[in-house]
This record gives C-alpha cells, sequence and structure tokens, in this order.
C-alpha cells in the first residue's frame, strides 16, 4: 500500500472517483440494458428467439472469465494500460455493436464488448481501496457500491426508454462519448499499483482451466431454461465441461507457483465469508430485477418505461444507505449490523412480493421495492469491506477479482433459479386451478355466462360466444397460475436468504473505525 502521503489528494481523488465509478457503471448497465430490446433487435435483423437470446448469453460468459484475471492482466500490462485499453475496448465495441447489420456480427461485438468490460469492475474496486487511505477503507466501497447497485438497477429503464424514444441501436451508442472521456481521464490520472509483478510467469494452463470451467458454467447457467436442461445434450455437455475444467482449475492454481487466480487468498477467513455472501447477494440483485419486470410486463401490462420508473425509487434508496452505512462504519459500526438488516430487509420484501395479485398497482410496490433498494445498499458497502479485510498489495486485486466474478455467478444463478421456478410452477398450478372449474363451480359458470351473454349483445352467435367464453376463462386461468408462480418464487428467495443467515454470525465483530489491514 501507499504511503499516506502519497494518496491521490483533491480534485485529482476525485476525478480518479468519478472515472472509475463511470467505468463500473457503463460494465454493468451493459448486464440487464439489453434485455428490454431484444424483440426490436429480434425484428430488425430477422433473427430467431434462441439467436437474439446469445447477445446477452456472449457478453455474460466474455465477462465471468475476464474478471478473476483482471489481476494478472492489470500486474502484466500495467493497472492504468489495462484499465485504460479495456475501457477503450468496451467503448469501440459499443460503437461496432450499435452499427452491427447481422446477427453474427452483433454477438461477435458482445463478447468483445464483455472482455473489455470485465476488467472495469474488480479494477475499479482496486483502484479506489488504493486512492483512500485505510481509514477511510468503507468510504471507497461505499462510492463503488453505487456503481454496483446503480448500474443493473437504471438498465432496463434507460434500455426502455432509448429503444422506444430512438432504436436499440442507441443503448449501445449511448455508452460511446462516456466511454471517450472515461478512457482519456484514466489515461491521465489513473496510478500503477506499487506491488505488481511485471516479472510473473504467464500460468496458460491455469487461463485454459478458467476458461473451460466458468465459460461453461455461465453457458449452463445462461441456456438452461432454453435448452430444457439435461433433456439437452449441449447442457450434458457443458455441464461436464464445468465440472472437470472447474475441478482442474482448483488443483491447479493451488498447486502452481504464479497462478493466474491466487486462490489462497481464501484461506483468509473474511475473504472466503465475502465471497459465501457476495453469492448470495449477487442472487438478491439480479433475481428480483429479472422477475418484477416480467410480472409488472405480463401480468400487470405495465409499459418497460413504467416498469423502469417503479425500480428507480429503490436505486435512490440503495444510494442513500450506501453512503450512509460506509459513513457510520468509518465511525466503528460493526458491517455484521448492516449484513444482518440488509438480510432482513430483503426477508420482508420476498413476503410482501408472495401476496401480489393481478389487480396490484403502483401503490402496491412502493414498500417491497424500497426495501429491496435498502437490502442493497446496507449489503453491499460491508460485505465489500469485508472481503478485503487484512489483505496487503497484489492480494488486494486477487480478491477483487474472485468476489466480483463470484458475485456475477450469483445474479446467473439467482435467474437460471427464477427461470425453473417459474417454468416447473406454472403447469402445476394451472392443473390445481383446473380442477376448480366444474359445472356445479357457480362462480365459473357465471363468468363464462357473463362473457357470453356480452359477445351474443354485440353481434356474436351464440356458438361464437361460447367458445369465445372458454376462451377468456382459460387466459384467466393461466394468468392466475402465473401469479401463483411469480409470488412463490419471490418467497422462495427470501427463503435463500433466510437459511443463509448463519453466515453473518461467523463475520467477526470489529471494534473501531473499519481498517484495510484490519484481520
Amino acid at each position: 500500500m501507499q504511503e499516506a502521503s502519497h494518496y491521490p489528494q483533491g480534485a485529482t481523488r476525485w476525478i480518479i472517483v468519478v472515472t472509475v465509478i463511470t467505468a463500473a457503471i457503463l460494465e454493468l448497465l451493459n448486464t440487464s440494458i439489453v434485455n428490454v430490446a431484444l424483440k426490436d433487435i429480434s425484428g430488425n435483423l430477422g433473427a430467431a428467439p434462441d439467436e437474439v437470446a446469445w447477445v446477452i448469453t456472449a457478453y455474460a460468459i466474455a465477462n465471468v472469465i475476464i474478471i478473476p484475471l483482471s489481476g494478472f492482466l492489470a500486474d502484466l500490462f500495467g493497472r492504468k494500460n489495462y484499465f485504460t485499453a479495456s475501457i477503450a475496448l468496451f467503448t469501440f465495441a459499443s460503437f461496432m455493436c450499435g452499427n452491427s447489420h447481422s446477427i453474427e456480427m452483433l454477438i461477435f461485438w458482445r463478447v468483445l464488448q464483455g472482455l473489455g468490460g470485465g476488467a472495469l469492475l474488480p479494477t475499479s474496486q482496486t483502484v479506489l481501496v488504493e486512492t483512500f487511505p485505510p481509514e477511510q477503507l468503507a468510504t471507497a466501497n461505499a462510492v463503488f457500491g453505487l456503481g454496483i447497485v446503480l448500474g443493473p438497477a437504471f438498465g432496463p429503464t434507460l434500455g426502455g426508454y432509448l429503444t422506444d424514444a430512438i432504436s436499440w441501436q442507441w443503448i449501445f451508442l449511448i455508452n460511446i462519448p462516456i466511454g471517450v472521456t472515461a478512457c482519456i481521464l484514466s489515461s491521465v490520472y489513473v496510478f500503477d499499483s506499487k506491488t505488481a509483478r511485471k516479472d510473473r510467469a504467464i500460468d496458460w494452463t491455469g487461463i485454459g482451466f478458467l476458461v473451460i470451467g466458468i465459460g461453461a458454467l455461465q453457458y449452463v447457467l445462461e441456456e438452461g431454461q432454453t435448452d430444457d436442461w439435461f433433456e439437452s445434450n449441449n447442457i450434458r455437455i457443458f455441464t461436464a465441461l464445468t465440472v472437470v475444467g472447474c475441478a482442474l482449475f482448483v488443483w491447479w492454481e493451488l498447486r502452481v507457483k504464479d497462478p493466474v487466480v491466487n486462490l489462497r487468498v481464501l484461506r483468509h477467513r473474511s475473504v472466503a465469508l465475502g465471497s459465501a455472501l457476495n453469492l448470495v447477494f449477487g442472487i438478491g440483485i439480479y433475481a428480483p430485477l429479472f422477475l418484477f419486470p416480467l410480472f409488472a410486463q405480463t401480468i400487470l401490462g405495465w409499459s418497460a418505461s413504467q416498469t423502469g420508473l417503479m425500480l428507480l425509487p429503490g436505486a435512490v434508496l440503495s444510494a442513500v444507505c450506501i453512503a450512509l452505512s460506509g459513513r457510520l462504519m468509518a465511525k466503528g459500526v460493526p458491517p455484521k449490523l448492516f449484513i444482518t438488516l440488509g438480510f432482513l430487509c430483503f426477508i420482508v420484501f420476498s413476503i410482501i412480493m408472495y401476496f401480489s395479485s393481478s389487480e396490484s398497482g403502483f401503490r402496491n410496490f412502493d414498500v417491497p421495492h424500497l426495501l429491496r433498494g435498502m437490502t442493497n445498499g446496507l449489503i453491499l458497502t460491508p460485505i465489500a469491506v469485508l472481503s478485503l479485510a487484512g489483505l496487503k498489495g497484489n492480494d488486494i486485486a486477487q480478491s477483487a477479482g474472485i468476489t466480483n466474478m463470484i458475485r456475477q455467478l450469483g445474479g446467473a444463478v439467482g435467474v437460471a433459479i427464477a427461470n425453473i421456478l417459474l417454468a416447473q410452477k406454472n403447469p402445476l398450478h394451472r392443473v390445481d386451478l383446473v380442477g376448480n372449474i366444474s359445472e356445479s363451480n357457480f362462480v365459473a359458470q357465471e363468468r363464462v355466462s357473463m362473457v357470453t351473454q356480452g359477445l351474443m349483445n354485440n353481434g356474436f352467435t351464440a356458438e361464437q360466444a361460447a367458445s369465445a367464453g372458454v376462451k377468456v376463462l382459460d387466459n384467466t386461468l393461466n394468468r392466475q397460475a402465473a401469479v401463483l408462480s411469480f409470488n412463490e418464487s419471490f418467497l422462495i428467495f427470501g427463503l435463500i436468504f433466510l437459511a443463509a443467515m448463519p453466515l453473518i454470525f461467523l463475520v467477526k465483530s470489529q471494534k473501531g473505525p473499519v481498517n484495510v489491514a484490519a484481520h
């Protein structure tokens, strides 16, 4: 670490902060901004649904592979050079994505965009930690937390607006002026690590095992539901590659002298606990951001813009809680307290969402989404601090890469679980509800009679009206089955948080202000 007098001061420090946070937001914004534009991309490029899904999958796979490698690559090329080049690659790839004229071209540039973007997250955190003195570590991680929370939250809102108001190309082109500015500022103000090892050997074997294991895992999580999981040969093959690749990666990295990812940092209790909590936290960030927009748009009939606006207050409250938790931790409030409160907020959020219905309106979601925002704001900074506590030099970058990768994988796991729950519970609930419809069920028969009579009054024949009445009842049945499936999915994620709460009690309480050098 640097001597206290060598830390950037005044305006220089805050220019660095703005630069790295902008880069982190760009990276995370692009994990969710594309989701609402897939239909438009599919129609414009003439791509089938399974082809256009690769616009998301390609970015996610490239992203999760490069994140744990970022510490090694920053040492190899110099942190300033690597960070600046990554922003430049991300920005150029964004330009090419916005000018793609075929789905194959778009997927190719999304891979390069993911490779550039993957470096931005852990490198941003490492730069911030070395920009602030040890006693201000909580402040540094609170600032980093803003990017983690605001990026995914604003993605669907911004993506929906740009797609509706201009065209889908602008969800990529909007990155260009921001990326160019960040690139220039990075080249001037971001500094190299004082502890970088540029003479280390390149661990090609470790890189190969990482690409196979983590890349295959991300593919399984992204494409499993689409390919009907283990009914598909592809999923079975990639699952086998995941198991073999990850096992060989761990074995190799623990025995080689200069590992590309130093898994030995996990021997620190704080890093191991921080990684486990990051996995759960990743589920908590991304699963609701997948489930709620789907519920709002398919069940409630909301537009992408309306859905995004509903999520904004929670994002703002997240920012407030991040700043507050960072300040209070700097004054000595234990991280364990904030993590516990955050977990409890998420559990209450899940319980409230369990009681949603097809008649729910905006006001019904105010409290739960504010609670979800509090969850993100209360948990993020303490976990980030926990993951880096007791580390120095290269270990900081290595831990940042591992924990950021695990959080991203947690998000992919959360979305995969949500997909499985919806796919499996929908038909089960439909069967249960069908059992309530019979000639002896007065309410059901009355509903069909009302619809039939209304259609006959509007000129339909008795046969046409009767057929339409049955279809209306069937649609109502499907809708209600979907509502029950969404409700139970939210509740199950709350139970996941409840089951993970014992991890919090393993976190050691620390007296006094949080310090990066504290064990």
